[in-house]
């Protein structure tokens, strides 16, 4: 097996692997996990980070398969049986919370009654809850409540999960290179014999030789194919998703009926993730949340969960889903199934790409993925990921709500700073971090820092924390000269990007509150780097 390292000299201008993965969200790195349990020796290249697309910008649900009953009975079964392994193999990445699906005056009678039987046809638990006890237990509930059932759904960090399965990967000999794009491939005949790809840090140019490459990359599966000579039908659907200020309630909410706009409610740590949307877009420049899309999602969810229409929202994020085939105007006519392309009929025996599908079916699709590049290479050795336990590797803990607190108070250091104290991150967790992602050939960035903590994802929104962590940096030596400036800018145009939608009651006066603070401290070039010229346009009345 290969060590891992991230970077390359410039004496190392080629790499060789058995497979090459494009992609790094909960896909790619399941099928780096797996590949590396058969014996089988990886490359994984992400042109940004872990979860940047996608695979980072969902609700975080693991689907008992109960929204898909009625309209996708096959997506449902596989949500079903992907859940209760996930459940078994990784359940450091996943709480239990339970969930209600509710129906309030004025919903469709008949699905509520053909609900049971609909949950039944796919294996699915589904139990009649008493409204009044079902309000005692969740009091955000609607009072025009007239029916809840109760169905195993439940909360999953995909942070945790994507980390530890690369994690797991790597010290079976797969490597990493973050940061770096696929510029182009090198075919022959039915083959493709290199991929090239450029480091976004360095400019640096490399050219990986594989066995057989496996095109993970999401929403940009379709460009990467299209590199490759080959055609895929896709659909792009964006989903916005609402961040609250306090967690709401402790089970997942969904709204008894068919899946629509703003019909559902997660437990996020100490938050609550309310949405989503499903828009048909053609493009994936600039994809971000808009007011519009914020006071869609808070009017469909209010008369469900009627806190909603006057609760703080600290943040607003989207992403993209990669759909197959093609649809109008309404993406969720689509299927939320996945696919394995073989792209034998475009003339390549050794290019495959793995797309669609959900957050809870990632192994499965790994593994589907997994044996097809194993019966081309001539691997034997079975699929392991269904029975086999993800290993908890210390520094991806940090993700969790709540970690960086029990570590802080546990050690009683007297050095240990709390640098956030929305989410409680101390010092020592943010030094865990760099440290694995120095160890690893990394220059860690603020950025990478955040996707691995909770620095950042509190009220503030990184306001002080985000301060902090940098003068941090400098005092531990890690951060020199203008990088920390670089930093602050990076990370706080991102923050930005989050809060534009949802700038109305407390978070505007704690905005504003940020944009005094950084504008102040650094001056003009920061308030150009953040704020964008139409903000005053996205504010809410």
């Amino acid at each position: 097996m290969n060590s891992f390292n991230n970077a390359w000299t410039p004496g190392d201008a080629r790499l060789q692997t058995e497979v090459l993965i494009i992609g790094g969200g909960v896909t790619g790195t399941a099928l780096a996990r797996d590949l590396a349990l058969r014996g089988v020796d990886c490359i994984l290249v992400e042109k940004d980070d872990i979860n940047a697309g996608a695979s980072g910008r969902n609700h975080g649900l693991l689907h008992s398969g109960a929204r898909y009953v009625a309209g996708d009975p096959g997506a449902a079964m596989e949500c079903r049986a992907e859940g209760e392994i996930l459940k078994r193999v990784a359940a450091q990445t996943i709480q239990e919370t339970g969930g209600y699906f509710v129906a309030v005056q004025g919903d469709d009678e008949h699905y509520i009654a053909d609900f049971p039987a609909y949950c039944e046809r796919s294996g699915i638990s589904a139990r009649a809850v008493d409204v009044a006890m079902a309000r005692e237990s969740e009091p955000a509930l609607s009072a025009q409540t007239i029916a809840v059932f109760e169905v195993p759904d439940a909360a999953i960090d995909p942070f945790r999960l994507s980390l530890e399965s690369m994690a797991q990967a790597r010290s079976l000999g797969a490597r990493l290179l973050r940061r770096t794009r696929v510029t182009g491939f090198e075919r022959e005949g039915r083959s493709i014999c290199a991929v090239r790809v450029q480091s976004l840090d360095s400019g640096q140019e490399l050219r990986i030789e594989a066995a057989q490459i496996v095109n993970a990359a999401g929403a940009w599966a379709r460009e990467v194919a299209l590199l490759a000579g080959a055609s895929i039908a896709m659909t792009y659907s964006k989903g916005t998703l609402l961040v609250t200020h306090t967690r709401l309630a402790s089970r997942v909410v969904n709204r008894l009926r068919r899946p629509g706009n703003g019909d559902i409610m997660m437990p996020g740590g100490t938050v609550s993730i309310v949405g989503t949307t499903s828009m048909r877009v053609d493009t994936l420049d600039d994809i971000r949340a808009t007011t519009a899309e914020a006071d869609l999602i808070v009017g469909e969810a209010a008369p469900m969960l009627p806190a909603l229409a006057s609760a703080r929202f600290i943040r607003a994020y989207a992403g993209v889903r990669p759909l197959l085939g093609s649809a109008g105007a309404d993406s969720r006519a689509v299927s939320r199934g996945f696919a394995l392309f073989d792209h034998e009929e475009h003339g390549l025996d050794n290019f495959a790409t793995l797309t669609g599908g959900k957050l809870t079916t990632c192994r499965l699709m790994a593994e589907r993925a997994a044996d097809l590049v194993c019966r081309r290479l001539g691997v034997t050795l079975p699929c392991l990921t269904a029975t086999t336990l993800l290993p908890r590797a210390t520094e991806n803990a940090w993700t969790e709500p709540g970690h960086s607190a029990r570590e802080w108070l546990r050690s009683h250091r007297a050095d240990d700073t709390l640098l956030c104290e929305c989410e409680m991150v101390s010092g020592s967790a943010v030094d865990a971090i760099y440290a694995a992602l120095h160890a690893a050939g990394d220059r860690p960035t603020l950025a990478d820092i955040g996707l691995r903590s909770r620095v950042g994802k509190g009220a503030c929104q990184g306001a002080f924390c985000g301060l902090r962590t940098v003068a941090h940096l400098y005092q531990t030596g890690d951060f020199q000269a203008q990088r920390g400036l670089a930093e602050i800018v990076d990370f706080f145009s991102e923050r930005w990007r989050g809060q534009q939608a949802i700038l109305w009651g407390e978070q505007l006066a704690q905005a504003e509150l940020a944009e005094a603070l950084h504008c102040g401290l650094f001056g003009e070039e920061l308030r150009q780097a953040t704020l964008p010229a139409d903000l005053v346009r996205e504010v809410r009345p």
